[in-house]
């Protein structure tokens, strides 16, 4: 029972006991984290909500609450992240979970939402099979948000930047597709595949999978090479490092691009051992190498000022984390609580953080509604995070960008052009 509940119960009773002022002196709102307690995307995530937690409970809190935050370790895997999930929901029973788990594990999870109905968000997943969870069952899926585009939106801009830089600007007609076996790469390898033939007008030679332990590329990108294809599309969302630096090292003559998790932090170059130029990979924002509003650098200098391990600088979870849950306490404090999860979800549905650099709509933190249609892909998205598939980006920021490392150690923004840093280059051994 919440503070102003307790108060009113014992008032009314006539009498105010010790006991009953221990109990309402310790009422709060309970937030439990789930995700990985070792991993730079997870603890992004963690750090987003701390900050969030302490400014808001420096502020009073909510609803006259202060808020306490509780952790479960997924370790990355989907049985303990099960396990979390349960143990947030039945030993500490939360009021409301912050997640910074990756797709598999949000994916394992997501029946125990379902029963438990916890007001939830992702803010690392972008799995479209959890939107359209969303669409196909909205009553029992409105706790769920998810404040990160989904894959399906991630693959349409990069389609787009296929067409746009791939084939047009250098050239390239065919690719060949190295992708982990998880349900990320699955999710992701499927919309491109799809898209990227009658879209981008650019040949799938083959699709090759490899298992997330492997070691040693090199019989790989020798397979890869011998598609005849005129560049890579790697996914790789687990030790994603490991294939950047052997593609580094083996002077594999071929470009490789994609979607490479590792490539999202400033440790990568440190984790590749300096092997890692050339790598560009698709980016949620705000990425390495993008340029920041005021309000989300404030957050990083803050970052910086409280944290001095890894990350040194939040993933774009850790700003999802720090806007979510800041969103979610705004919805609560409209709701009443979160004990009403629907009309919490409805409180939810409403939030809409915008954010501006040099007078341009530059990140927005909002939701599709249940009834949108996006007009590119023709499809709802409710409960997703907003987001602009065509320039010039005016309604909200473009689903990802596409980040490239370079030889020299430096990283920027190549696509969409509106918000490059820097341009697309191809490794200096690979012979034009």
């Amino acid at each position: 029972m919440k503070f102003g509940k307790i108060l009113k119960a014992v008032t009314a009773a006539g009498v105010i006991s010790a006991a009953s002022f221990a109990t309402a002196a310790y009422a709060e709102i309970k937030v439990g984290f789930i995700g990985s307690l070792s991993s730079d995307t997870g603890l992004s995530t963690l750090r987003g909500a701390e900050m969030a937690i302490e400014e808001l409970n420096a502020k009073g809190g909510v609803l006259g609450e202060k808020i306490k935050l509780v952790t479960a370790d997924t370790q990355e895997d989907v049985t303990e992240g099960i396990k979390a999930y349960e143990y947030l929901a039945e030993t500490e029973e939360v009021d409301f979970i912050i997640s910074g788990s990756i797709d598999d594990v949000s994916l394992g999870w997501i029946p125990r939402m379902q029963e438990f109905q916890i007001p939830t968000l992702d803010t690392w997943t972008s799995s479209i099979s959890i939107i359209d969870m969303v669409v196909q069952d909205p009553e029992v899926m409105a706790p769920y948000f998810m404040n990160i585009a989904s894959d399906e939106a991630l693959a349409t801009l990069y389609i787009n930047f296929g067409a746009d830089v791939l084939k047009k600007q250098m050239g390239w007609n065919s690719v060949v597709i190295l992708a982990e076996d998880t349900g990320f790469g699955q999710a992701i390898t499927g919309l491109v595949t799809e898209a990227i033939s009658p879209v981008a007008g650019i040949e799938v030679k083959e699709t090759i999978i490899y298992d997330v332990g492997t070691v040693d590329f090199a019989p790989i990108f020798a397979k890869a090479q011998a598609t005849g294809a005129d560049f890579i599309y790697q996914v790789s969302s687990v030790n994603s490092q490991v294939i950047s630096s052997q593609y580094v090292k083996l002077q594999v003559p071929m470009p490789m691009t994609g979607v490479n998790v590792s490539a999202l932090g400033m440790e990568y170059w440190e984790d590749t051992g300096g092997a890692g130029g050339g790598i560009s990979t698709l980016s949620p924002l705000p990425s390495v190498g993008f340029k920041l509003d005021p309000t989300s650098q404030a957050f990083v200098e803050r970052y910086q000022a409280k944290y001095k391990s890894r990350p040194v600088i939040p993933h774009f979870n850790g700003f999802n984390a720090y806007y979510g849950l800041t969103q979610a306490m705004a919805a609560a404090e409209e709701a009443g609580g979160f004990k009403d999860a629907k009309k919490w979800s409805a409180a939810m549905e409403k939030q809409d953080l915008k954010l501006e650099l040099d007078g341009k709509l530059w990140l927005r933190y909002g939701f599709w509604g249940k009834d949108e249609v996006e007009e590119v892909t023709k499809r709802t998205y409710p409960h997703n995070a907003r987001f602009d598939l065509s320039a010039p980006y005016d309604d909200a920021q473009p689903s990802m960008v596409v980040v490239q490392w370079k030889e020299d150690g430096s990283v920027g923004v190549v696509y969409p052009f509106e918000y490059a840093t820097t341009k697309f280059e191809i490794p200096s051994w690979i012979k034009k």
